[in-house]
Order: C-alpha cells, then structure tokens, then sequence
C-alpha cells in the first residue's frame, strides 16, 4: 500500500507499507522533508511495524513520537502527518493528481440555484457520472447565505436584507454566513471523491485543499496562510472562509468565499454579527470597504480568478466543462421541492 500526504506549508510525506496479519508491516517511510539525526528515520519505521492496521492516528502519532531519538529534529512534517500518510495508505487514498479535473466558471446563477447546484454536482461526482469538479460562482443578484445549522434570526437582519435586496438562503455545508454582492467576492467549489480526504481529520482537509488557493495568493504578492479552522488570512486580517461536507454518495464538498470588494457598512445592517465580522478581518471602521483581494494586489476581480485558476492548472490539470441538461432538471428540481422552501430556509429559525 502506498499513501502520500503534503503537509500544508510543509513537505510531502510518502509511505509504503504491507498488511500482514491485520499488522502493518514492510512499513517504509520517505519524503522530501529534513530530519535529524539519521538513525530517526530507522527508529520510526520500527515503531510502527507490527501495529494493528486498524490504529487510529492518535495511537500512531503516540507510537511515532516515543519512538523518537532524543534531541530529533523532523523539518516540514512532524509524528502526526506520518500518521495522516499511514492512513491514507491504509485506506487507498488518492490525491490530485490521479484525477482529470475539469472547469465550470458561470453561468451566473441566482442565489437559490447556487445551492441546489452545489448538492447536484457533489451527488454527480459521488455517483460517478461527473469528475472532479473546480467551480467558480457568478451571481445574478445579492444574497445571505447561512450555514446548515445556523439560526436565521440571530444571523440575519430580515427586514434590511428586504430593504437592499438580498434574498436569504440556506446550504447544505456548516460555517458561518457568506454576505454577497455580485462581483464583491469570489466563491469557489470543489468537488471530489471522498478518497481524497481519506485518512484525513475534518482540520487536516481544511488545510489540505485549500494549498493550492494559499500558493496562488502568495504568486500574487499576498502573504496568504491558512488559519484553523477554516479561514485563510494575511497579516491585513482576514481574507475569507471554508465550508466543507462530506457527503454519503462518496465525494466531498468543500467551498471558500473570499472578499475582492466588500462594502462593509452594508454588511453591518443586513448581518447582525457584521461588525464582529469586520473586526475579525482587520477593519477597526465599518465605514470601510473589506477589499483585501483588491487592494493586495490591484488586480480586477476577473484577473485575479484567472491568476487562481492558473495556479490550479499548473498543479493539477484543468479542462473546461460544462453543466449537463440532466444537472440542469435536477437543480430545477431542488430549487423547487427544497432549497427555495420556507421548511429548508426556516429549519433553524
């Protein structure tokens, strides 16, 4: 069995190992990282041959870390992301590129067919009749759209979303609220196989696949990182959030909105943690606009896209593609039977 891991920010970490017995055996490790001294390496794969192949990572980062020799120094990667790699390769992970990853960019949506199609693609790629998908959104109109679990009320000022025009919506992932305007942010999603994430804790996929958008963001001039649990940030503040579900159909959904060009005093009287919102992002004024994206890099909000989506093709591949005529009646059909509905809408008031 094989597995890699590339630790974000850090180094890639590759094992191999055999099974025999419901024991890890032949267990191999290697990588492009740095580690001291040299017997560090030996006394690791000792401690981890002959454990259960069913340990968890807690029992193998522990097994890992006793096992090293005093003063060790590991550089890029550490006892838990030998772990993480042992799990993937217990489970046959895969990473990106074993897949053909394809490109939807547009059509612009209104807000409620946003949610529905992000449910159809991640179920079409979790049954197998659409690939790996990147997608970025284009709005028709503004809209609040509220986690999963998230109380309508104590998020949403209803009667200023009315005022200015910005429809209300629930998605099928948790988080926080997305307050958007057309062409104020860039929201994107990808949707994969769940093997992806395999072996992988919720915190280490958050991390995981946002790497690529972290180094795009870098190439731009931006000292981007990611911050746990979910946000990506400079040292300017904030610059947006992850949503992330892992569906029962066998793909995950895993989306980020980030601010191109926000205006901030609107987000205030439409959300009613906007000004909680805005200090977390480094504005000490609601009379600001929240435009990290625009002014870190004095790009339009189209070339910055172009610049991300460069960014993913040199790493990974990247083919356009387009949103089938049955994915189109499916979300006709979800926008009518859920999404647009006061059940799904109001199921937190």
């Amino acid at each position: 069995m094989h597995g890699e891991y590339k630790v974000p920010g850090g180094k890639l970490v590759v094992v191999d190992l055999e099974v025999t017995d419901d024991r890890i055996s032949s267990f191999r490790l290697a990588g492009d990282f740095f580690v001291e001294p040299d017997e560090t390496i030996p006394a690791i794969e000792a401690a981890v041959n002959g454990m259960a192949a069913g340990s968890d990572a807690k029992a193998l980062t522990a097994a890992i870390t006793d096992a090293l020799p005093p003063g060790a120094v590991l550089l890029g990667f550490s006892p838990e992301a030998i772990a993480t790699t042992i799990r993937r390769a217990l489970s046959s992970a895969t990473t990106f590129a074993d897949y053909d990853w394809h490109l939807l960019r547009g059509p612009a949506l209104e807000p409620v067919q946003q949610m529905a199609l992000d449910q159809v693609l991640s179920e079409a790629v979790g049954a197998g009749t659409r690939g790996p998908t990147l997608r970025i959104w284009e709005w028709k109109s503004p809209a609040v759209v509220i986690g999963s679990f998230q109380s309508v009320r104590n998020e949403v000022d209803i009667e200023n979303a009315e005022r200015y025009g910005f429809e209300v919506v629930r998605r099928i992932s948790g988080g926080g609220a997305m307050f958007i305007e057309p062409q104020s942010a860039i929201t994107y999603s990808l949707y994969a196989p769940v093997d992806l994430v395999s072996g992988m804790s919720f915190a280490e996929s958050y991390a995981f696949l946002d790497e690529w958008v972290i180094l795009a963001l870098r190439e731009l001039g931006i000292d981007a990182r990611y911050v746990p649990l979910n946000d990506i940030a400079s040292s300017a503040g904030k610059i947006g959030g992850a949503a992330q579900k892992r569906l029962g159909s066998g793909s995950v959904l895993h989306h980020v909105t980030m601010a191109y060009d926000m205006d901030g005093d609107r987000m205030t009287e439409v959300l009613r943690i906007g000004r909680e919102k805005l200090s977390d992002k480094g504005v000490k004024s609601a009379n600001k606009r929240v435009d990290p994206l625009k002014s870190q890099t004095g790009l339009s909000r189209d070339e910055v896209i172009e610049a991300l989506l460069g960014t993913f093709r040199s790493l990974n591949g990247l083919a356009e593609g387009a949103i089938t005529p049955e994915e189109q009646a499916r979300v006709a059909e979800l926008v009518a039977e859920k999404f647009s509905t006061e059940d799904w809408i109001q199921r937190v008031p």
